[in-house]
């Protein structure tokens, strides 16, 4: 197949930030505003997402990563205690039960929509229950912008007692049976990422949604030092305006006025750009038809927010040389993910290959495709046409 020169010239990645006119304005509004930090379009940002996503709290960090590891803290995550996630995820998901000295367990993947499998989590958890070593907090991960059946992991977390936080970092504007991803219905806290291959960016940045009052204060401790100016927080009397006591250990997790009025701007579009990704899935389900790949499988009720459009070759000997053809093409396909329990740091824990085979089936044929919403449909064309070239 030949492709025009003019084509093989744009190299067309796998995930794109979008950045117009009114957002510069917005960050040059900042920058010669007083405040560069901690001053108010992080508040602004954190009411704006939080009413979207349906939540009562929004708690904006300096990445997912961070949102994750206060999570977990909020949560009381400690030493001799275990947090269970999927394998088929960024390594943070995990990596955020260790920062707390907790240790980490998978469950597999439903091999349709890629999400962590709730029949699978509830075979584990009767045995864990058995052996008395549930987890104290389970990570479903909302992959490629999917939400996970999170009705049927809450009835889990009740029976269970566990607690959950949702990875939604993929998963900014979408939603289940109605109801946006974020509104914590069947969790306790709520992560969103607003790296520039997300849905909406900040440049790096994340937050954490919650309804529960008492979680929202200890992640806003968290992501500060563990300081605080509220008199009611303080251990005795505060001695005058100028006062603040760190009643804990915290870090710092901020995020950026110049981050946050990005975010709100941009926050203005998120409709729009989930929509557009949709309609470039649709495009994609459509030319893709008849070839020997499987795509995520969406459950009923489900609008994704289509960070990602994965597909997975039937032949999965075939995949590297595609992978390398469609790279030589100038179509900046990625992979999505490497197991974590086959990572080396996880794998010297003691995690091996043969653990959870449908997700390291799907990782052997795995392949992302450019998905981001300045593409056009002829992208997806010039993509889906040389994919077919190269299965035939």
């Amino acid at each position: 197949m030949l492709i025009p020169p003019s084509k093989l010239d744009r190299f067309l990645p796998y995930g794109k930030q979008d950045i117009t006119d009114a957002d510069v304005a917005a960050v040059t509004e900042v920058l010669h505003s007083d405040f560069l930090t901690q001053g108010p379009a992080v508040p602004a940002f954190e009411k704006a997402q939080a009413q979207l996503a349906g939540a009562r709290h929004g708690v904006a960090m300096n990445s997912a990563t961070s949102a994750l590891h206060a999570a977990c803290l909020a949560l009381g995550l400690g030493p001799g205690q275990t947090l269970w996630t999927s394998p088929i995820t960024f390594v943070a998901s995990a990596n955020c039960a260790l920062y707390c000295g907790a240790q980490v367990d998978f469950v597999d993947i439903d091999p349709a929509t890629l999400n962590l499998c709730p029949l699978a989590l509830e075979v584990k958890l009767r045995r864990a229950e058995a052996n008395g070593t549930l987890p104290a907090i389970v990570v479903p991960v909302h992959f490629g912008g999917q939400s996970c059946d999170m009705a049927a992991i809450g009835r889990l977390a009740k029976r269970y007692r566990f607690k959950v936080i949702e990875d939604a970092s993929h998963a900014v504007g979408a939603r289940h049976e109605g109801t946006p991803v974020g509104a914590c219905t069947h969790s306790d806290i709520t992560v969103f990422s607003y790296h520039p291959v997300k849905i909406i960016t900040t440049g790096e940045g994340g937050m954490a949604l919650t309804n529960d009052d008492a979680l929202a204060s200890r992640l806003q401790l968290l992501r500060s030092h563990g300081i605080t100016r509220d008199e009611a927080q303080m251990d005795d009397a505060s001695e005058g305006p100028w006062y603040y006591q760190q009643v804990g250990l915290g870090f710092n997790y901020r995020m950026t006025d110049l981050q946050a009025a990005l975010g709100i701007s941009q926050l203005t579009r998120l409709q729009a750009y989930v929509t557009r990704r949709n309609a470039l899935a649709t495009r994609y389900q459509e030319l893709l038809a008849g070839l020997l790949l499987r795509t995520q499988a969406l459950l009923p009720s489900t609008l994704s927010a289509y960070h990602l459009f994965t597909v997975q070759l039937t032949d999965p000997a075939r995949r590297r040389g595609v992978f390398e053809a469609l790279r030589a093409a100038g179509i900046g396909v990625n992979v999505h993910y490497i197991p974590v329990h086959l990572q080396p740091h996880y794998r010297r824990m003691g995690f091996a290959v043969g653990q959870f085979p449908h997700a390291e089936a799907y990782y052997a044929g795995a392949m992302s495709l450019p998905m981001f919403p300045g593409m056009d449909n002829g992208d997806v064309a010039r993509v889906t046409s040389l994919l077919r070239s190269l299965l035939s």
